[in-house]
């Protein structure tokens, strides 16, 4: 018995994505987790220096989606890997593969190209969490690290956000910020574009904080930070701890998958008892307590904080979830529209 695969590279992962509401796919995945209607196991996790010193990591990450009505259940795995020194080879920092999987044979149906897609997803759950938890009010964000997450972001933010005028952009890399700004220019014109050279100049410039660095040592204390200000962390630890302690809100997107990472800093900070689990009732000099997840915000299970006497921060860990779902919706367009490649396996 002959079988094949359906093989989709960057190109047909991103013409087929533009047929897809990435955001509303994003909202309607979180809703479902938060009802229980997923299955999300542990990371697998593989660390490693290479020739140059550099840090390397593999991450494998599972996940399904319960079915529903007119939708079968979604099987998948997200195969991520990364090594610090490839932006300075002109390659992006992060690039892997994902697999859909059939129910019912449990055999691999979709392979595609997953650096790109995983970047959109990223870009779509902070525009979902800016547009329940955001400013009420707001026309300017800083983007602090000027690489592919960052171009995913501001991709987004020109449709989800078309009230937003100005971005500030700031990367210890000033190419790479200079960059950027040309491709800002030339691909969303509309948006005024202003580079700082100094870190806190550009994170005191607007009321939107996004983070999209590589660095594994904070740096953005919490006076840097206004009443009124929307943190996206989206990275490892550029945010000290002071900003979580101090936060009007706090959100993830699970709070099992921040319990068990202490390769970050909110993961570290719920180790130590200093950040606490939703629901709970700290004894005196205990940390905080997180308000919840994006999710139970969307199903009305946790109260929405916008940031008014203080700032809010979101501090997505990142599920394999949201790009099963994405790529089962990228697949459908694909298998629809007759785009990718059949792959036969034997």
């Amino acid at each position: 018995m002959r079988e094949e695969l359906l093989f989709l590279d960057r190109d047909a992962v991103r013409e087929c994505a533009a047929r897809v509401d990435l955001c509303a796919v994003t909202e309607e995945i979180l809703r479902r987790h938060a009802e229980g209607r997923t299955h999300l196991p542990p990371e697998g996790y593989l660390p490693w220096t290479n020739t140059e010193g550099a840090y390397c990591r593999s991450l494998a990450m599972l996940g399904s989606i319960d079915a529903q009505v007119g939708h079968p259940a979604a099987y998948g795995v997200k195969l991520i890997n990364a090594a610090t020194s490839n932006p300075a080879h002109g390659r992006e920092r992060a690039a892997g593969i994902s697999m859909l999987f059939d129910p019912e044979t449990a055999r691999p149906t979709v392979l595609a190209e997953a650096g790109w897609l995983s970047a959109a997803r990223t870009a779509a759950y902070t525009m979902v969490s800016l547009r329940h938890l955001g400013p009420a009010d707001w026309d300017a964000l800083t983007v602090i690290g000027c690489g592919t997450l960052a171009r995913a972001h501001l991709d987004l933010l020109a449709g989800a956000f078309p009230g937003v005028a100005q971005v500030h952009l700031h990367d210890l890399d000033r190419t790479r910020t200079r960059v950027l700004a040309g491709w800002t220019h030339e691909h969303h014109p509309r948006l005024r574009v202003r580079v700082h050279e100094d870190t806190e100049e550009a994170v005191r410039a607007a009321p939107v904080l996004l983070t999209t660095t590589t660095t594994d040592k904070g740096y953005i204390p919490a006076r840097w930070l206004g009443s009124g200000t929307f943190v996206a962390h989206i990275s490892l630890d550029d945010l000290l701890p002071d900003v979580f302690s101090t936060a009007q809100a706090l959100y993830v997107d699970d709070v099992s998958l921040v319990a068990e990472n202490p390769r970050r800093v909110l993961g570290r900070l719920m180790g130590q008892g200093n950040v606490l689990p939703p629901s709970h009732s700290p004894s005196s000099g205990a940390g905080r307590a997180l308000e919840g997840t994006l999710g139970q915000v969307l199903t009305g299970a946790v109260p929405a904080v916008r940031p008014s006497t203080g700032h809010v921060v979101s501090n997505p860990f990142g599920m394999s979830l949201l790009d099963v779902g994405l790529l089962t919706e990228v697949r459908r367009v694909a298998e629809a529209e007759g785009l990718g490649q059949k792959l036969s396996l034997f």
